[in-house]
């Protein structure tokens, strides 16, 4: 008996990358890239057999999933539903959950808690989880925003992006901000290092060591910062912080300073200062839009890195942390815009 030739399989260009990136993303089910990888064979010709022994598998399977792709295409893939015991709570209940939970609060409560929820429902605690969590709503949780007021947002943006995107020749773009008040801070006791099974440890009371303000300028092309601490944040330190930047730049570059509109960066001091220099460009990024400047990005590593855990010494911050930005960029690295949270 003559075996009937299998009907060619034959994929879009959409449907080859959506199964390429099945096969290749890590969050995809093992089940579902293996089924991805079936197709993908079948697609270059092969026969199941062929198929199966190129993968390790059985013929039925392999047939299996040739057939459900040319039924239903990529979407038959997936696990079909299964089969249970009946829906208990019907479509009405849960629309009443879900309005109940954006449009009112419990009694002396700012949000609902699945436990209240299950009260005031008459369901139970995993049921009003499974119905937040069917359709993302999360009221424990609580995010902040921040609108700019700037009349010339628009411009100010594109300006500073242009710079990002396209840096104008022999010129050096670098984003100057301050980071102040970091507070030197040393605990009681020793820290307890971590072992198996067991967190680091530190002791809750901790001393005052005082304070500093660390001035940096991260060059958006190396990623490479200058920097340096003082131990105040004024005028008079930001125009010996633009003296750094000067000796430091060699002088056939141009300088484009990208940087906010707060009171020390426009005093007259400073204005003088840039007049003298005209290879010196300002660009403003607009108010209350601190995530457009990269070393915003800079100073979140450092604080994740080094600050939050660090300061073993007991001198004050201006003699043993004047370098303390160093060991954040001896790895100079792109920085991920997209990663900054105002």
């Amino acid at each position: 008996m003559a075996v009937q030739p299998l009907a060619p399989l034959i994929l879009s260009d959409d449907e080859r990358a959506e199964l390429t990136s099945l096969t290749m993303r890590r969050k995809t089910a093992q089940a579902l890239a293996l089924r991805a990888r079936i197709v993908l064979a079948c697609a270059e010709g092969g026969q199941n057999t062929e198929v199966a022994a190129k993968l390790g598998l059985d013929r039925q399977t392999v047939g299996k999933w040739r057939r459900r792709f040319m039924e239903q295409r990529v979407a038959g893939l997936h696990d079909e539903p299964r089969s249970g015991a009946p829906r208990t709570i019907d479509d009405a209940r849960i629309e009443a959950v879900i309005v109940r939970t954006l449009e009112s609060c419990p009694e002396n409560a700012t949000h609902w808690s699945s436990r209240d929820m299950a009260k005031t429902s008459g369901l139970s605690v995993s049921t009003v989880q499974r119905i937040w969590r069917a359709f993302g709503l999360q009221p424990h949780r609580m995010e902040t925003f921040k609108l700019s007021t700037d009349p010339n947002f628009v411009a100010k943006v594109r300006d500073v992006v242009g710079l990002y995107v396209s840096p104008p020749e022999h010129a050096i773009v670098l984003c100057v901000d301050e980071k102040s008040q970091i507070q030197a801070l040393d605990r009681s006791q020793p820290m307890l290092p971590m072992r198996p099974g067991q967190a680091a440890r530190r002791s809750h009371d901790y001393k005052r060591l005082g304070t500093t303000s660390l001035f940096a300028a991260l060059d958006i092309a190396t990623g490479r910062v200058i920097g340096k601490c003082y131990g105040r944040h004024r005028t008079a330190e930001f125009r010996k912080f633009l003296d750094e930047i000067e000796a430091a730049v060699p002088r056939d570059l141009d300088v484009h300073l990208v940087m906010d509109n707060y009171v020390t960066h426009k005093t007259p001091m400073i204005r003088r200062w840039l007049a003298k220099r005209p290879r010196w460009h300002v660009h403003l990024t607009p108010t209350s839009s601190s995530w457009l400047n990269q070393v915003e990005r800079f100073f979140a590593l450092l604080t994740d890195k080094n600050q939050a855990r660090r300061l073993s010494q007991r001198s004050r911050p201006q003699g043993g942390h004047r370098h303390v930005h160093r060991t954040t960029q001896r790895r100079s690295q792109t920085v991920p815009m997209d990663q900054i949270r105002q």
